[in-house]
């Protein structure tokens, strides 16, 4: 009887195991789920391809010249900047914000323009919006050319033209004795040492402009190179270079000296010449006052 038992129990045992190279209830349902999302992605995939390009180019995700807001532009910049701009991004087709790159592009395009000096911050937003934070380049004076005006900022940088009439153009320092162009386009760096100083000059400057009646910076020629090889450092780096008038519309003279770049040790700093010319305007009533001198040296103590 008792071997009986055990025939029995064993027998019982073999019938729980379960046949090999079967699923599980549970392993077929996961199978089945993996497959439907599996069909599901390519399927949504499928789908997307087909509505892509229409949803993209749809008002909430398409991009147009009104829907870039950037920092406001200073007055004497009149030209539509993100027109401008929008053409050259728009020229290989729609933008979107759905576009990966979408804010380097923009970040890019704008840093190419020549009135951008500096593009500090891109963002896109939904619906359709692209904020661009930037800074502008500011025109310190005018160069004087056979061919015109050409406007610069302190660093010497080619600006537009076209945004200044003469009226305006009149109102700026105007830069004479330079008799060769710019050697770049427009956004790019003069080229040329006297427009480098002319314009530091012109930008200390500016503010007083017309109150002192002052009508143009003249670039000097440089003063001869010495001979003799004891030149001292500071003599071997300023030679060459060029000092500065000052001309009123009075016909008076302001010697300046060289650019507020190479201002010699000892001698007066730019913020110091220019306070020198405000004090004897003011204690005069004018620089031009009769009887004046016709000569003035601000590089004097």
């Amino acid at each position: 009887m008792p071997a009986k038992k055990n025939s029995s129990a064993q027998v019982v045992s073999k019938g729980s195991q379960k046949a090999p190279g079967r699923f599980s209830g549970g392993s077929k349902k996961a199978i089945l789920y993996l497959a439907l999302v599996g069909i599901f992605i390519v399927c949504a995939y499928l789908a997307w391809r087909q509505v892509s390009a229409r949803v993209l180019a749809s008002a909430e995700y398409s991009v147009s010249a009104q829907q870039i807001e950037i920092t406001p532009p200073p007055p004497w910049i009149h030209s539509d900047l993100s027109g401008e701009i929008y053409r050259d991004l728009s020229r290989h087709g729609p933008i979107s914000i759905m576009d990966e790159d979408l804010t380097q592009r923009v970040a890019d395009a704008f840093s190419r323009h020549p009135w951008i000096a500096k593009v500090q911050q891109v963002s896109k937003h939904y619906p359709a919006r692209v904020t661009v934070d930037v800074i502008y380049r500011e025109p310190v004076c005018m160069v004087e050319l056979s061919g015109g005006l050409m406007p610069v900022d302190a660093e010497a940088t080619l600006l537009p033209t076209a945004d200044f009439s003469p009226l305006e153009a009149s109102k700026y320092p105007r830069l004479i004795g330079v008799d060769r162009g710019p050697m770049g386009a427009v956004g790019g760096r003069w080229g040329d040492g006297r427009v480098v100083g002319g314009a530091e000059i012109a930008k200390a400057l500016l503010r007083l402009w017309e109150k002192l009646n002052l009508q143009s910076i003249a670039a000097l020629p440089p003063p001869e190179t010495p001979a003799s090889s004891t030149i001292t450092a500071v003599n071997a780096r300023r030679a060459g270079e060029y000092n500065y008038v000052i001309i009123t519309r009075g016909g008076m003279r302001i010697l300046w000296g060289p650019s507020p770049a190479l201002n010699a040790q000892g001698k007066p700093t730019p913020e110091q010449k220019v306070n020198k010319l405000e004090q004897f305007a003011a204690e005069h009533g004018s620089l031009d006052y009769p009887g004046g001198p016709r000569e003035l040296d601000l590089q004097k103590p």
